[in-house]
């Protein structure tokens, strides 16, 4: 084996998108490290809520090569199945001898010949290894009884580090208003998954209970608690903004794949870097993917009481899914509203007080003895504290006002022999890392060359556009939802692939388009 295929590679985090990363490595001849902070395989999947389930159907949502066994016959997984498969995966693939658990990366320092270049804004040479280049991956090593500190020197390093764990995002508050007033107790959803169900209901039972947020973590929280209180202590879920959330992916009948996931779908909607024909084609046919929207937007209305609970959004469904904001209700929640055990109230701003949350330009106080802060990650910190540079530190995350600017979602131009999977995100996670890792270690081999910085810079540039003009202020999430093929069409053409994968032009019109579809090059 040549002396290339013998480059180490760290992969930080031994979630889906660092198993992918490990198991493509490898099919490469590399020498890969998985450094997991935590001593379990699956990253959020590891440590949930005991109701979660899969939030896509599973045909979108498994490996290319490892199906979902036939044993699992539900479309919609439990969490404690889905961690099943991906730990079957890494069996299968023997992925778990390069893993080591509680190995948590602190720090990352870039070095060329000796000398720390991280104030030098370099950048990529069109190849993957085309200097003397190193990275220095700090790790802090729980041993048990103590801790102590590794330096891993190697060619590469793969960030997996994911948005939806590690940093809790609390909102900030005016003076006064913060949990400080308050004299109950206040946590966030990360800390409640961490529970166990004994703790939780000894946290829960007999409480009064308010959950901020509406996507899928403060819906399932809510449904738990109304489960453990009932209507004698209701659960109030205060949220900002109203969501498409959706009951099922089967508007009208008709699987929703059929109207958002096919290379039709995207013929309707803008994309970036398309040309004049395609710009044209996207205007003319705007009706229809207004039609669409509407369409999607009816059945949601006639399976949930939205209007009777002034809970129908303002934004169509394609920005919903443009955002990728999409979660699916928990069965039976509006009945729960219903019958009382659940209580919704909406909360643009709002701050604590000694018995609760009071909401700005509302007289009434929400009482509450547990406030659980379903508010999401600073995943953008997470990703920028890994870098020992301050250079590096404000290159990842780039302006506040645009995407963090990644080429091809994966490799910021001026940060080296580094990559970023897992960050920004698509309808079906899994299916998107998977991709990505395919995309990347074909430049590892040398399949293919990048282009210039300033050339990648410019089309970092044309993805900012089209994200800020298709999810509105959630732009940051860098959501692929609606032009997932588009993307990887552009993947497919750099490692020299046919991106056309269906058989005959009605097929790739209009069947959806899967992981299936690319399990071969």
């Amino acid at each position: 084996m040549g002396e290339v295929n013998r480059k180490k590679i760290a992969i930080v985090g031994a979630g889906i998108s660092g198993l992918l990363a490990c198991k493509y490595v490898l099919s490469k001849g590399f020498d890969p490290i998985v450094l997991e902070s935590h001593d379990a395989l699956g990253g959020v999947w590891a440590e949930t809520f005991e109701t979660t389930r899969l939030q896509t159907p599973k045909l979108v949502y498994q490996f290319s090569d490892f199906p979902w066994p036939s044993s699992v016959e539900e479309d919609f997984p439990d969490h404690l199945q889905v961690l099943e498969y991906v730990e079957a995966y890494a069996r299968r693939f023997d992925l778990m001898r390069h893993v080591r658990f509680r190995s948590k990366v602190v720090g990352l320092r870039y070095e060329r010949e000796g000398a720390d270049v991280a104030g030098e804004a370099r950048g990529w040479c069109g190849k993957a290894f085309c200097s003397e280049g190193k990275w220095e991956v700090k790790v802090e090593r729980d041993q048990g009884d103590h801790t102590s500190i590794e330096i891993h020197v190697v060619d590469f390093v793969i960030l997996c580090v994911g948005r939806f764990s590690g940093i809790p995002n609390f909102p900030e508050f005016t003076p006064g208003r913060g949990p400080e007033s308050f004299l109950g107790k206040v946590i966030h959803s990360m800390d409640y998954a961490a529970m166990s169900q004994e703790r939780i209901k000894e946290l829960i039972r007999g409480k009064r209970v308010a959950v901020v947020g509406f996507q899928k973590s403060a819906l399932d929280i809510a449904m738990e608690c109304s489960t453990i209180n009932g209507v004698e202590h209701p659960c109030t879920v205060l949220y900002r903004t109203e969501h498409w959330n959706v009951p099922d992916y089967l508007p009208w009948g008709l699987p929703l794949a059929f109207l958002y996931l096919n290379r039709f779908s995207e013929l309707l909607v803008h994309k970036p870097g398309e040309g004049l024909l395609l710009s044209l084609l996207a205007s003319v046919l705007s009706p229809v993917r207004w039609a669409i929207s509407k369409f999607v937007e009816s059945d949601i209305k006639k399976k949930l009481p939205l209007e009777k609970y002034g809970m129908v959004p303002k934004h169509s469904f394609l920005q919903e899914i443009s955002s990728c904001l999409i979660s699916t209700v928990p069965e039976k929640f509006y009945d729960r509203v219903e019958g009382g055990s659940i209580i919704l109230k909406k909360a643009p701003e709002f701050g604590f007080c000694a018995k609760g949350i009071s909401i700005d330009g509302d007289i009434t106080e929400v009482k509450a003895d547990v406030v659980i802060m379903a508010t999401g990650f600073k995943g953008e910190q997470k990703l920028r504290d890994v870098f020992e540079s301050q250079f590096f530190q404000d290159c990842i995350l780039g302006s506040p006002s645009s995407i963090v600017p990644l080429y091809r979602e994966c490799i910021h131009p001026r940060i080296p022999q580094l990559a970023v999977v897992g960050f920004s995100e698509s309808v079906t996670n899994l299916y998107t890392s998977e991709m990505r890792c395919r995309w990347l270690v074909e430049l590892l081999a040398g399949t293919f060359k990048l282009p210039p910085i300033r050339e990648m810079e410019k089309d970092v540039e044309k993805w900012d556009k089209y994200m800020k003009e298709a999810s509105g202020k959630y732009y940051r999430r860098s959501c692929i939802g609606a032009v997932h093929i588009w993307y990887n069409d552009q993947l497919c053409k750099d490692m020299g692939w046919n991106p056309r994968r269906k058989q005959g032009l009605l097929a790739e019109l209009f069947e959806p388009y899967g992981p299936p579809d690319y399990a071969t090059p």
